[in-house]
């Protein structure tokens, strides 16, 4: 009889996921580009991601969605800012999480996805109370506040940062940041095309490539 009960529990469980999926694709259809990348973490942390636990310690396994990790139960969870900057998180990366048994976070990077590096004029948006990246050609990316300072950045300086090859992103990691200003950004905006293994090859903007290990 409890085994019974178990195997209704579970399959009531990706009955709800399921439909979980279903109704973010059904959003994924008809919104915006910036409630589409969200809605593409949501729904790869619920193809990718996994929740376990025992009376010790809960494992979740998530999306990153440039700011927080995105779990396959609809919860949000607070990346601490100094540790995405430090490792450089780019949106779209699976991670871990272990909640120990006092309520401790600990986060590992499991699944980088491809990256492009690129340079963008550091500015700070005053409205929002936040620094962007903006490139040559006007393509705007948020970035963590933590990664500004810890580079100690300034407007008009030059950032060296990080997005998902294969994602229209909204935020950006910093790589590193160089004084200077918006002459010594390129007008042909080049960008290299980083593979998760760090080995690198250049992708002009606008092309298309396929890189071998």
């Amino acid at each position: 009889m409890e085994n019974k009960n178990k195997i209704e529990n579970i399959k009531q469980k990706i009955e709800d996921i399921q439909s979980q999926l279903l109704l973010l694709k059904q959003e994924l259809d008809s919104a915006s580009d910036g409630e589409l990348t969200q809605n593409a973490h949501q729904i790869k942390a619920l193809e990718v991601g996994s929740v376990e636990s025992d009376q010790k310690e809960t494992i979740v396994e998530g999306v990153f969605d440039g700011q927080n990790m995105l779990g396959p139960d609809g919860k949000t969870y607070t990346v601490p800012a100094n540790y995405a900057s430090k490792s450089k998180l780019v949106e779209g990366d699976i991670m871990k999480l272990k909640i120990t048994e006092d309520g401790t976070f600990i986060y590992k990077q499991i699944g980088p996805v491809r990256r492009i590096r690129l340079k963008a004029k550091l500015v700070y948006d005053s409205e929002v109370a936040m620094y962007r990246g903006v490139t040559k050609k006007g393509r705007s990316y948020r970035l963590l506040t933590a990664s500004v300072t810890y580079y100690h950045g300034n407007p008009g300086d030059i950032a060296i940062m990080l997005i998902a090859a294969d994602l229209a992103c909204k935020w950006a990691a910093v790589e590193n940041i160089i004084p200077g200003n918006e002459e010594d950004l390129t007008d042909e905006e080049d960008e290299e095309l980083l593979l998760t293994d760090g080995s690198s090859g250049e992708l002009p903007l606008g092309d298309e490539g396929e890189l071998s290990a």
